[in-house]
């Protein structure tokens, strides 16, 4: 199964220093088609005015990855951590039993990007809080998969961020023309996201900022129309 859902039919909400399109049900949107995927809870594709963002607010028991697609996002949090990521990087924030964070752009440009909530799994729970950051240089990434976050079972990369959830956090680049593909274990679910170019999967055409909801499909393949950035995530 593959379920296209095109960048305009997802939620909105546009506060003046935050644009958010809501690929789940979230905050003032709510869609019982789209309440989750797998253990994906959340993803948002945000716009961050220059010098704006969010302030200090709290969570728990959830792992929120931010991927960076343009600007920069600057991190801190009530445990003392603090830190800017940039453009084609990840953070991964587990909440654990509670934390208490703030995501600001200090940049003079408008911040882009994509804030991802998996859910933990239940045995993880009651883990303390922690929050990491790591650069992925795009050219690492370059016609293959790269392990952004993981915590899927029977995985191990050394290189990713840990969450406390079985799932995995991939990106990749794709020239124009190029096809590249994932297996998918049976009973796993995918999400993608093109964060640049367009890119075709059975035959459908998928734009910039597009969702793709994927199951049941053993090896997924990904030809690029154009040069394209994509962000996946496969999960229980």
């Amino acid at each position: 199964m593959i379920d296209v859902r095109p960048f305009n039919s997802l939620g909105t909400a546009n506060h003046g220093w935050l644009n958010a399109n809501f690929h789940f049900s979230f905050a003032e949107y709510h869609d019982p088609a789209r309440m989750h995927w797998g253990n994906i809870r959340v993803w948002n594709d945000d716009t961050i005015a220059p010098k704006s963002g969010f302030p200090p607010h709290p969570h728990r028991d959830m792992e929120i990855v931010t991927y960076v697609r343009t600007g920069a996002i600057t991190h801190k949090d009530n445990l003392g951590n603090e830190g800017r990521t940039g453009a084609g990087d990840v953070q991964v924030m587990s909440a654990g039993t509670g934390i208490t964070h703030a995501e600001y752009n200090l940049e003079d440009e408008a911040t882009t990007l994509f804030q991802i909530w998996i859910l933990p799994d239940h045995d993880t729970l009651g883990q303390p809080p922690r929050w990491g950051a790591k650069p992925f240089p795009k050219g690492e990434r370059a016609g293959q998969w790269a392990v952004l976050a993981s915590g899927a079972a029977g995985q191990s990369e050394e290189e990713a961020l840990h969450i406390n959830a079985d799932a995995r956090v991939l990106g990749a680049t794709i020239a124009a023309g190029e096809t590249l593909a994932l297996k998918l274990d049976a009973g796993r679910k995918a999400y993608l996201v093109p964060a640049t170019g367009k890119v075709e999967i059975e035959g459908t055409q998928v734009n910039a900022r597009d969702g793709v909801a994927i199951a049941q499909v053993e090896t997924l393949s990904i030809t690029a129309i154009e040069d394209s950035e994509v962000v996946l995530v496969e999960t229980a």
